[in-house]
C-alpha cells in the first residue's frame, strides 16, 4: 500500500509571517541600519542576483525571503524559478531578484536566514516521506517548533511532503501523561474533556501501555498516540484497534528506524526532530 498523495501547498499569509521576518530584519539593521551597503553602494545602483542551492535537498520558505527583500524596498523584484517543494540539485537557481543593490545586500542574510532553515526541515521531512512511501504511514511534525517560527515551520513539513499535526493547545484534544495523572486516570480525563468540548474538536490519547490502550479503544478515543513503544507492540496495538482508532506512533523517530515503525501499520508517525534539529540548508545569493 503506498502512502497518500503529498498535500497541497498552501503558503501561509503574508499578514501571519510579515511580523516575524520583520522582526528579524529590525535585528539584523539595529540602530543604524546598513552601514557597510549604505557607504560602499550609489543609492540608485541596480543589480541582479540569484538565489542559487548549494545542496541537493528540498525547498521551502522562498515566500519568507521575497517579503524579506521587499520590505526593505517594495520594487525589488522576485522572480520564481523553482518553488517551495522542489527538489533540487547543487547549483540549481531557485530565484532570481532584481532592483536595489543595496536593498538587496540589506536583506540577503535574514532572507538567506529564512530559506535556509526551512528547507532543512523541508529536506529533513522529505528523507522520512521517502522511507515509508512504501507503505500507509503519513509523517507529521509536531509543537516542538522553534519559538515564533511554527507557521512556517510547519509549512515547510508540507514543503517536504509531509502533514501537519495540531497548530497549537486550542485546535485539538490532546491527552498526555500527566494529564491523565492529574485527572487520576484515562477515563475520567476524557469524560472532562468531551463535558465540555465542541463536537468538531477531535481527542487524541497518549498511551505507553496496551493496557492504557485497550482503555482508550473501549471508551473510544478518536487517536491513539503510542508513545515510545517498540515494534512488537506496535504491530499488537495496531492488530488490537482494527481501525477502531487512528494510530499515532511517536519516539524515538529517525531516518535509521522510521520504515520499520512504518510497515507495523499505524497511520501517521510524529517527529519533532524535522522542525527543532533540523540541519539548514546550504543556499547561497550570487550577484
Amino acid at each position: 500500500m503506498t502512502s497518500a498523495v503529498t498535500p497541497p501547498l498552501r503558503p501561509p499569509s503574508r499578514l501571519l509571517i510579515e511580523p516575524g521576518i520583520k522582526a528579524a530584519l529590525r535585528e539584523d539593521m539595529g540602530r543604524a541600519g546598513d552601514v557597510t551597503s549604505e557607504l560602499i553602494i550609489p543609492a540608485d545602483q541596480q543589480a541582479k542576483a540569484k538565489l542559487v542551492a548549494r545542496r541537493q535537498g528540498h525547498i521551502a520558505g522562498l515566500n519568507a525571503a521575497e517579503i524579506a527583500f521587499q520590505l526593505i524596498e517594495p520594487s525589488v523584484q522576485f522572480e520564481i524559478a523553482r518553488p517551495d517543494g522542489s527538489a533540487v540539485e547543487p547549483g540549481v537557481t531557485l530565484a532570481t531578484i532584481s532592483g536595489s543593490a543595496r536593498a538587496i545586500l540589506t536583506g540577503e542574510r535574514v532572507a538567506l536566514n529564512f530559506l535556509g532553515h526551512l528547507s532543512g526541515v523541508a529536506t529533513a521531512t522529505a528523507k522520512l516521506v521517502e522511507a515509508v512511501k512504501h507503505t500507509k504511514a503519513r509523517i507529521v511534525c509536531t509543537r516542538k517548533t522553534l519559538p515564533n517560527l511554527r507557521i512556517l515551520q510547519k509549512y515547510a513539513v508540507r514543503c517536504g511532503g509531509g502533514f501537519n499535526h495540531r497548530f497549537g493547545l486550542d485546535d485539538a484534544v490532546l491527552i498526555k501523561d500527566n494529564h491523565i495523572i492529574a485527572a487520576g486516570g484515562i477515563a475520567p480525563a476524557l469524560e472532562r474533556v468531551r463535558s465540555g468540548l465542541g463536537h468538531m474538536v477531535k481527542i487524541e490519547l497518549e498511551v505507553d501501555t496496551l493496557a492504557q490502550l485497550e482503555e482508550a479503544l473501549s471508551l473510544h478515543a478518536d487517536t491513539v498516540l503510542l508513545d515510545n513503544m517498540p515494534l512488537d507492540e506496535l504491530r499488537r496495538a495496531v492488530a488490537m484497534a482494527k481501525g477502531r482508532a487512528i494510530l499515532e506512533a511517536s519516539g524515538n523517530i529517525t531516518l535509521e528506524t522510521v520504515r520499520a515503525i512504518a510497515e507495523t501499520g499505524v497511520d501517521y508517525i510524529s517527529s519533532g526532530a524535522i522542525t527543532h534539529s533540523a540541519v539548514n540548508l546550504d543556499i547561497g545569493l550570487d550577484f
